[in-house]
Protein backbone atom coordinates (compact mmCIF):
# COMPACT_ATOMS: atom_id res chain seq x y z
CA UNK A 1 0.00 0.00 0.00
CA UNK A 2 1.02 3.27 -0.69
CA UNK A 3 -0.35 6.35 1.09
CA UNK A 4 0.09 10.21 -0.04
CA UNK A 5 -0.73 12.56 2.76
CA UNK A 6 -1.85 16.39 1.67
CA UNK A 7 -1.17 19.05 4.52
CA UNK A 8 -1.14 22.67 3.72
CA UNK A 9 1.96 24.01 5.92
CA UNK A 10 5.34 23.09 7.93
CA UNK A 11 4.37 22.11 11.61
CA UNK A 12 1.59 19.74 10.11
CA UNK A 13 4.30 17.97 8.13
CA UNK A 14 6.63 17.71 11.13
CA UNK A 15 3.87 16.32 13.22
CA UNK A 16 3.11 14.04 10.77
CA UNK A 17 6.36 12.61 10.18
CA UNK A 18 6.70 11.52 13.56
CA UNK A 19 2.82 9.93 13.79
CA UNK A 20 2.83 8.06 10.78
CA UNK A 21 5.18 5.70 10.96
CA UNK A 22 3.90 5.25 14.66
CA UNK A 23 0.95 4.30 12.75
CA UNK A 24 1.69 2.89 9.56
CA UNK A 25 4.36 0.24 10.61
CA UNK A 26 6.13 -0.81 6.84
CA UNK A 27 3.67 1.07 4.80
CA UNK A 28 4.83 3.15 2.41
CA UNK A 29 4.07 6.81 2.19
CA UNK A 30 4.74 10.65 1.04
CA UNK A 31 3.76 13.62 2.79
CA UNK A 32 3.01 16.37 0.33
CA UNK A 33 3.48 20.14 1.84
CA UNK A 34 1.33 22.61 -0.25
CA UNK A 35 2.90 25.72 1.73
CA UNK A 36 -0.64 27.06 2.77
CA UNK A 37 -4.28 26.32 2.47
CA UNK A 38 -5.12 28.41 -0.53
CA UNK A 39 -2.14 26.53 -2.71
CA UNK A 40 -3.16 23.11 -1.06
CA UNK A 41 -7.25 23.60 -2.18
CA UNK A 42 -6.28 25.16 -5.41
CA UNK A 43 -3.84 22.50 -6.61
CA UNK A 44 -5.47 19.62 -5.12
CA UNK A 45 -8.30 19.01 -7.93
CA UNK A 46 -4.93 18.19 -10.38
CA UNK A 47 -3.32 16.12 -8.28
CA UNK A 48 -6.37 13.65 -7.36
CA UNK A 49 -7.06 13.61 -11.22
CA UNK A 50 -3.64 12.18 -11.52
CA UNK A 51 -4.29 9.92 -8.53
CA UNK A 52 -7.56 8.97 -10.81
CA UNK A 53 -5.61 8.16 -13.57
CA UNK A 54 -3.17 6.51 -12.45
CA UNK A 55 -5.69 3.73 -10.40
CA UNK A 56 -3.20 1.97 -8.55
CA UNK A 57 -5.61 -0.68 -6.34
CA UNK A 58 -3.54 0.17 -3.36
CA UNK A 59 -3.29 3.65 -3.53
CA UNK A 60 -4.52 5.68 -0.81
CA UNK A 61 -4.84 9.83 -0.01
CA UNK A 62 -5.27 11.28 3.23
CA UNK A 63 -5.84 15.51 3.10
CA UNK A 64 -5.41 17.59 6.41
CA UNK A 65 -6.89 20.71 6.33
CA UNK A 66 -7.13 23.24 9.46
CA UNK A 67 -10.50 24.99 9.68
CA UNK A 68 -9.08 28.19 10.47
CA UNK A 69 -12.25 30.65 10.41
CA UNK A 70 -14.25 28.39 7.93
CA UNK A 71 -17.72 26.44 7.77
CA UNK A 72 -16.36 22.73 8.70
CA UNK A 73 -19.52 21.59 6.77
CA UNK A 74 -18.52 23.57 3.55
CA UNK A 75 -14.93 22.83 3.67
CA UNK A 76 -15.65 19.49 4.26
CA UNK A 77 -17.99 19.39 1.00
CA UNK A 78 -15.35 21.07 -0.58
CA UNK A 79 -13.00 18.42 -0.40
CA UNK A 80 -15.26 15.55 -1.00
CA UNK A 81 -16.32 17.37 -4.31
CA UNK A 82 -12.93 17.31 -5.75
CA UNK A 83 -12.40 13.80 -4.92
CA UNK A 84 -16.17 13.28 -6.79
CA UNK A 85 -15.66 14.89 -9.56
CA UNK A 86 -12.59 12.72 -10.82
CA UNK A 87 -14.01 9.43 -9.74
CA UNK A 88 -12.30 8.49 -6.24
CA UNK A 89 -14.22 7.10 -3.30
CA UNK A 90 -14.01 8.74 0.42
CA UNK A 91 -14.90 7.67 3.11
CA UNK A 92 -17.91 9.71 2.97
CA UNK A 93 -18.76 8.32 0.06
CA UNK A 94 -17.60 4.89 -0.61
CA UNK A 95 -17.91 2.79 -3.80
CA UNK A 96 -20.54 0.22 -3.86
CA UNK A 97 -18.63 -2.32 -2.34
CA UNK A 98 -17.58 -0.58 0.70
CA UNK A 99 -13.98 0.88 -0.34
CA UNK A 100 -12.47 4.15 -0.48
CA UNK A 101 -9.34 5.84 -1.79
CA UNK A 102 -9.70 8.98 0.10
CA UNK A 103 -10.09 10.29 3.59
CA UNK A 104 -10.59 14.19 4.14
CA UNK A 105 -9.68 15.45 7.58
CA UNK A 106 -10.33 18.76 9.15
CA UNK A 107 -7.92 20.10 12.08
CA UNK A 108 -10.80 21.94 14.38
CA UNK A 109 -9.64 24.48 14.40
CA UNK A 110 -5.42 24.18 14.31
CA UNK A 111 -2.72 21.13 14.97
CA UNK A 112 -2.12 23.04 17.92
CA UNK A 113 -5.36 21.49 19.59
CA UNK A 114 -3.77 17.96 19.40
CA UNK A 115 -1.06 18.93 21.60
CA UNK A 116 -3.53 20.36 24.00
CA UNK A 117 -5.51 16.84 23.65
CA UNK A 118 -2.61 15.87 25.83
CA UNK A 119 -1.79 17.53 28.73
CA UNK A 120 0.64 14.82 30.27
CA UNK A 121 2.25 14.63 26.38
CA UNK A 122 2.52 18.65 26.97
CA UNK A 123 4.30 18.72 30.42
CA UNK A 124 6.67 15.87 29.70
CA UNK A 125 7.67 18.07 27.10
CA UNK A 126 7.37 21.57 28.67
CA UNK A 127 8.04 20.89 32.24
CA UNK A 128 6.35 23.53 34.71
CA UNK A 129 2.88 23.03 32.46
CA UNK A 130 0.42 21.71 35.34
CA UNK A 131 -1.84 18.37 34.37
CA UNK A 132 -4.48 20.47 36.00
CA UNK A 133 -4.54 22.51 32.72
CA UNK A 134 -6.87 20.48 31.16
CA UNK A 135 -9.92 21.09 33.65
CA UNK A 136 -9.30 24.44 33.53
CA UNK A 137 -12.37 26.83 31.92
CA UNK A 138 -11.36 27.22 28.17
CA UNK A 139 -9.20 23.98 27.83
CA UNK A 140 -11.48 21.34 28.47
CA UNK A 141 -12.92 20.97 24.91
CA UNK A 142 -9.25 20.66 23.12
CA UNK A 143 -10.94 22.24 19.65
CA UNK A 144 -13.04 25.09 21.35
CA UNK A 145 -10.17 26.83 22.92
CA UNK A 146 -10.89 30.78 21.86
CA UNK A 147 -8.77 33.38 20.89
CA UNK A 148 -6.74 31.13 18.45
CA UNK A 149 -5.20 28.03 18.99
CA UNK A 150 -1.75 28.53 18.99
CA UNK A 151 -1.96 31.75 20.24
CA UNK A 152 -3.55 30.15 23.82
CA UNK A 153 -0.26 27.62 23.69
CA UNK A 154 2.20 30.05 23.29
CA UNK A 155 0.87 32.14 26.52
CA UNK A 156 0.55 28.10 28.38
CA UNK A 157 4.38 27.82 27.71
CA UNK A 158 5.57 31.32 28.66
CA UNK A 159 3.63 31.02 31.42
CA UNK A 160 5.69 27.78 32.29
CA UNK A 161 8.90 29.81 31.23
CA UNK A 162 9.29 28.46 27.88
CA UNK A 163 9.70 30.44 24.65
CA UNK A 164 9.40 33.89 26.29
CA UNK A 165 9.68 36.56 24.83
CA UNK A 166 8.75 35.43 21.46
CA UNK A 167 5.91 36.68 19.91
CA UNK A 168 5.06 33.62 17.69
CA UNK A 169 4.84 29.88 18.90
CA UNK A 170 7.56 28.60 16.60
CA UNK A 171 5.08 25.58 15.18
CA UNK A 172 7.65 23.52 13.45
CA UNK A 173 9.92 22.89 16.62
CA UNK A 174 6.72 21.95 19.09
CA UNK A 175 5.54 19.67 16.60
CA UNK A 176 8.68 17.80 16.36
CA UNK A 177 8.85 17.51 20.33
CA UNK A 178 5.37 16.76 20.40
CA UNK A 179 4.41 14.55 18.35
CA UNK A 180 6.21 11.25 19.58
CA UNK A 181 5.26 12.42 22.92
CA UNK A 182 1.01 11.95 21.81
CA UNK A 183 -0.85 9.30 23.32
CA UNK A 184 -3.23 8.18 19.62
CA UNK A 185 -5.26 6.27 21.91
CA UNK A 186 -6.42 8.92 24.56
CA UNK A 187 -6.06 12.33 23.46
CA UNK A 188 -9.15 14.41 24.12
CA UNK A 189 -8.87 16.21 20.71
CA UNK A 190 -11.78 14.93 18.41
CA UNK A 191 -10.16 16.04 15.57
CA UNK A 192 -7.36 14.32 16.38
CA UNK A 193 -9.41 11.27 17.08
CA UNK A 194 -11.37 11.12 13.82
CA UNK A 195 -7.86 11.40 11.93
CA UNK A 196 -7.13 8.86 13.68
CA UNK A 197 -9.91 6.56 13.06
CA UNK A 198 -9.97 7.77 9.40
CA UNK A 199 -6.02 6.72 8.91
CA UNK A 200 -6.79 3.60 10.47
CA UNK A 201 -9.64 2.56 8.65
CA UNK A 202 -7.69 3.88 4.88
CA UNK A 203 -5.13 1.38 5.53
CA UNK A 204 -6.83 -1.15 6.37
CA UNK A 205 -7.44 -4.01 4.11
CA UNK A 206 -10.36 -3.23 1.63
Amino acid sequence: MTLFVHVEEDSMESALQALIPRLLNTHDHKIINHGSKDKLLKTLPARLKGYAAWNAPDLRILILVDRDNDDCRVLKKQLEDMASAVGLSTKTSPAQDGTFKVVNRIVVEELEAWFFGDVPALARVYPGIPLSLEKKAGYRDPDAIKGGTWEKLLKVLQEAGHYAPAERLPKGEVARKMAPQLDLAANRSASFQHFHSGLLALIAKQ
